[in-house]
């Protein structure tokens, strides 16, 4: 007897009822686009049964596709006002950058692995063709699509880069990501760009894996 294959859709409605709808998201173009747009487009053939667990999958070379909850509520802290010049920093397959695009912004997407790459091209053309999808060194940022109204880094760090807050739209720009510190405590910020530079503004904990591009160097202890 065949197995069945998986009700996606069903899976999607449950990923939003159960998930993130409980948890603080409210802002309805979030909540519409992940219910329209299939996760599992954005994972690799072997993945397709985590797309809907309430956790990270695990990507290649060390990167994941956000859980749920918390890319929801990323979103959401995005605050897109419709139009917005964005910047989504290791974009990985393209999951997060498709539903930035969903909520109004215009959308470039940076990432620097062939790998994930190869899985965001296709995904992005069939559901958020209007993405640039970009690739370069990530703490690089893209001076080319600048300036930005926002920059999401879908992932976590230890710190933003300094190139990010130079491409960011003087005094209304801002950046949203996770930032972790050197206890592996982390926490989701909108940090707002100011004369003196990213002033960020804790919004919720959140136990992201950093990105390993972008991660703090290792510091010798004596």
């Amino acid at each position: 007897m065949d197995q069945a294959e998986p009700d996606f859709a069903a899976a999607r409605d449950c990923m939003v009822d159960s998930q993130v709808r409980p948890n603080k998201v409210y802002d309805s173009r979030v909540l519409a686009a992940m219910r329209r747009i299939p996760r599992e487009v954005f994972l690799p053939a072997d993945k397709l049964a985590c797309a809907y667990l309430d956790d990270d999958v695990k990507l290649p070379g060390g990167r994941v596709l956000i859980e749920p909850m918390v890319i929801a509520r990323l979103l959401q802290a995005c605050a897109v006002v419709a139009g917005e010049n964005a910047l989504v920093v290791a974009a990985g397959t393209g999951y997060g950058a498709a539903l930035l695009a969903a909520c109004g912004a215009k959308v470039t997407a940076l990432e620097d692995s062939a790998e994930l790459l190869a899985i965001a091209r296709p995904a992005l053309a069939a559901w958020a063709p209007g993405v640039a999808l970009v690739t370069g060194p990530l703490g690089a940022g893209w001076a080319g699509g600048a300036p930005y109204d926002l920059i999401l880094v879908d992932g976590a760090v230890g710190s933003f880069p300094p190139a990010l807050a130079q491409q960011l739209r003087p005094r209304s720009g801002r950046v949203v990501g996770v930032l972790r510190d050197r206890a592996g405590t982390g926490y989701a910020v909108v940090a707002e760009a100011t004369p003196a530079g990213l002033r960020p503004r804790p919004l919720f904990d959140c136990n992201v894996p950093l990105i390993p591009a972008l991660a703090p160097a290792a510091a010798f202890v004596f």
